[in-house]
């Protein structure tokens, strides 16, 4: 496939934006309960639905090694401080020193809300992006998985604060990335971030606030927006529903607020692909199943660490700077999530003004998951390689020359 630095080729838009357009209405009467889903199904670990595997992956030949950065009395964005921050990270290959000493082939890749950089490591993501002879291959690039602050086993509100844990944001998020970066492994320039839902605005943010430090991003499963419209709502809706719950208790709960697995179950049929549930779920027997394997998920979510989580959005707006972003950027977008929808056309009308971009959506059909296609690296691990060989062969963008 063609594409062009900058403008949206003509190529790309028959092949990789085909998609029927259909009117699909919405029960309003099961807003809250759809609410309160997603904001368990994008913080469990493992999204991909156990009654769709059909064969046991074997072990990763890559292990990952596994580190922490403490952070004595870090004070957040709006004032609020912790005595003990710990920012836990992995890493996959190693790194690799130019001719002046610095580290020139780091990549930092970001995951989803509610997860960890665990969820970036699993088999199939290792198999598709980071193995011998693919697109990451981490035998070339030093690869950085940050869990997030507020998640996995980074400072978070399940290890004893709970509702008294300090509020955060995505700029407190990219703030603790870049402090790691540059003062824990002191790297001075990325060559690259890839980043998936909240990883992908994360990206993007970095893009904005460090322009000379970073070198390409590749956002996905995102938007360069603020969370509006029903994104906006549903988070809305979701948080005031847990916290009006008396089982919440003010977040000294004993046990999860009620209808935490039921909603999980609607966001579930929300958040996947319609086409493959149409294919994957044919009788009632696929029905319970799907039902069994979700409920048993939503058992390892934590209600605050989802709350902070959630919340953490309300400060991302990276719009009125997207014409400052000096690195390469290739977005990526399914045409089956509902959560990004492309109806809506606003990747497409946003990287207008995105000097070095280009984007694609790929299409969606029975084999792919909508917004889930993000925890299916097999099925988008082409456009990382048209990602790292554009990075590749192309010259660097050049950082601002230091003062």
């Amino acid at each position: 496939m063609r594409r062009i630095w900058g403008i949206s080729s003509s190529r790309l838009n028959a092949r990789d934006e085909r998609v029927a357009r259909t009117s699909r209405s919405r029960r309003a009467t099961l807003g809250l309960r759809v609410g309160l889903a997603l904001l368990s199904a994008i913080a469990i670990g493992g999204l991909t639905p156990a009654w769709a595997q059909t064969e046991t992956e074997s072990k990763p030949s890559l292990v990952p090694s596994q580190a922490e950065a403490i952070y004595g009395k870090y004070r957040l964005r709006d004032g609020e401080t912790l005595e003990q921050l710990r920012l836990h990270y992995a890493t996959l290959g190693s790194p690799h020193r130019n001719a002046k000493g610095e580290i020139d082939n780091a990549v930092m890749v970001l995951h989803w809300t509610g997860n960890s950089g665990a969820s970036m490591l699993t088999p199939e993501y290792i198999k598709s992006l980071f193995a011998d002879g693919a697109p990451l291959d981490a035998r070339h690039f030093y690869l950085i998985f940050p869990d997030n602050f507020g998640h996995g086993q980074s400072t978070k509100p399940s290890d004893g604060l709970r509702a008294k844990f300090p509020h955060y944001g995505y700029n407190d998020l990219v703030d603790l990335q870049h402090r790691l970066i540059t003062e824990t492994l002191r790297i001075g320039r990325l060559r690259a971030i890839l980043g998936v839902s909240m990883g992908g605005m994360n990206a993007w943010q970095w893009a904005e606030a460090y322009p000379d430090q970073v070198e390409a991003i590749m956002p996905v499963v995102s938007l360069p927006v603020p969370v509006s419209g029903r994104n906006l709502l549903w988070r809305r809706m979701a948080i005031a529903e847990i916290r009006n719950d008396p089982d919440w208790q003010r977040g000294d709960y004993t046990k999860p607020p009620l209808g935490f697995t039921q909603a999980y179950m609607l966001l579930r049929m929300m958040i996947d692909g319609v086409p493959h549930l149409q294919a994957a779920i044919p009788d009632t027997k696929a029905a319970e199943g799907f039902m069994a394997a979700i409920a048993k998920q939503n058992e390892q979510s934590d209600p605050n660490d989802l709350l902070y989580s959630l919340e953490s959005s309300q400060d991302y707006d990276p719009e009125p700077d997207l014409a400052k972003i000096k690195a390469k950027v290739f977005a990526l977008n399914f045409s089956d999530d509902e959560f990004n929808p492309d109806e809506l056309q606003i990747l497409q009308s946003r990287m207008k003004s995105v000097k070095n971009g280009s984007y694609v959506v790929q299409s969606g059909s029975s084999k792919t998951f909508g917004h889930l296609t993000m925890a299916h690296p097999a099925l988008w691990a082409e456009h990382v390689r048209e990602f790292t060989q554009e990075m590749e062969t192309s010259p660097p963008v050049q950082a601002a020359p230091k003062p």
